[in-house]
Order: C-alpha cells, then structure tokens, then sequence
C-alpha cells in the first residue's frame, strides 16, 4: 500500500512539475526559428539604403539583402542572396540576451540592379564580370567585399529575439568582414520582423 501511495505521490508531482513548467528558452526559440523575417523599413548604410529578408526553415537559413540609392529602394545597386545553415553557440557576453551565433553561408549570389557604371565601379563589382539584372553565383571566387565559401564559411554573429518576436542581428562592420570569432559584432542591429 505504501508502495502505491508513493508511485502515486511521484506520479502526481511529475504532473505538477510539466504543468508548471516554464516556457522555451531563448535559445530553444533561437534554434528552431520558422519563417519570413525582414526589416519593417529599410535603414540607412552610410549614404545608401538595405533591407535584409530572412528565412529560416529547420535549421537552413536564407538571406537576400537589397542595396539602394534611397530609402524606398527605387534606385537600387544590388541584391545578394546567400543560402546555409546556422548554429547557435554560447551567451554573449557582450550583449544581454543574445547569444553568439556561426551563419554558415554554403552558396552566395550577387544580382547587380543598375548599368551606372560609376557606381558598379565604385562598388568593385567591374573584377566580378557581373550582367545587370543576373543573378551570378559568387560562391567560388567572391565579388566584392564578399570573399569566396572556401575563405570565408560562415559569419561570426549575434542573434537574439524579443518578446513580440522580433529577430536581432549583430550590426556588420564597414569591411564586411565577420569570417572569424575575433570579427563578431559587439552590437545589435534593428530588428527584423516575422512576415505574416
């Protein structure tokens, strides 16, 4: 009888402890992100304007981020697309609530959107032989400030999400450079918002 009573105690307390049991952790969240993330505005880079789209489908990741001349993106100079898998790391120790993250990057792609052959030069797209309005995989060689999959696998960055379910990325430097753990982002860019 005392064997029964406390098989049922054990019973009933393991109910209790699943009934109050807290919710998914961030990096739970973090590490199962479903879905269309993209910026609600696009947002000023230097003299320019991007807006990044995000897609996360069991843990592969997607991103097309567009450049433009002016913030409704009308004028725009590129697109670049680059597909892979993430993987979440350790809590920062820089920024609250987030934790660092490896988006490793297994193809890239650049569309140039203008023929303004001043800016294509500015850009250093004119090494990269690129057609206006082609897609071109950059994968092997790089183009630009993007180096090849071979030197630069993955980006070295910040992920976090806030409690309306918005996505937060470590703000990129100047050089574009993020290919190691010394090159990860000590701040936040805005975030990005789940698309409905």
């Amino acid at each position: 009888m005392k064997t029964i009573i406390l098989f049922l105690a054990i019973a009933v307390a393991a109910v209790a402890t699943s009934a109050f049991k807290p919710a998914d952790s961030l990096k739970d969240k973090l590490e199962t992100l479903s879905g269309t993330y993209a910026d609600a505005q696009p947002y000023p880079y230097g003299q320019a304007w991007g807006q990044r789209v995000f897609t996360f489908n069991k843990g592969k990741w997607t991103l097309v981020f567009t450049l433009a001349l002016d913030p409704e993106l009308k004028m725009k100079v590129f697109e670049f697309r680059t597909v892979g898998t993430y993987k979440l790391q350790e809590k920062s120790a820089v920024v609250a609530n987030t934790y660092n993250a490896v988006f490793y990057e297994d193809k890239k792609f650049v569309t140039v959107k203008t023929t303004d052959t001043n800016l294509i030069n500015a850009f250093g797209f004119t090494p990269c032989q690129l057609t206006p309005h082609v897609e071109k995989d950059i994968s092997e060689n790089g183009c630009s400030a993007w180096k090849s999959v071979k030197v630069c696998p993955g980006d070295y960055d910040l992920l976090s999400l806030d409690r309306e379910g918005n996505l937060y990325f470590g703000e990129r430097p100047v050089d574009n450079d993020m290919c190691s753990p010394d090159k990860r982002p000590t701040k936040l860019t805005p975030p990005v918002v789940k698309q409905k």
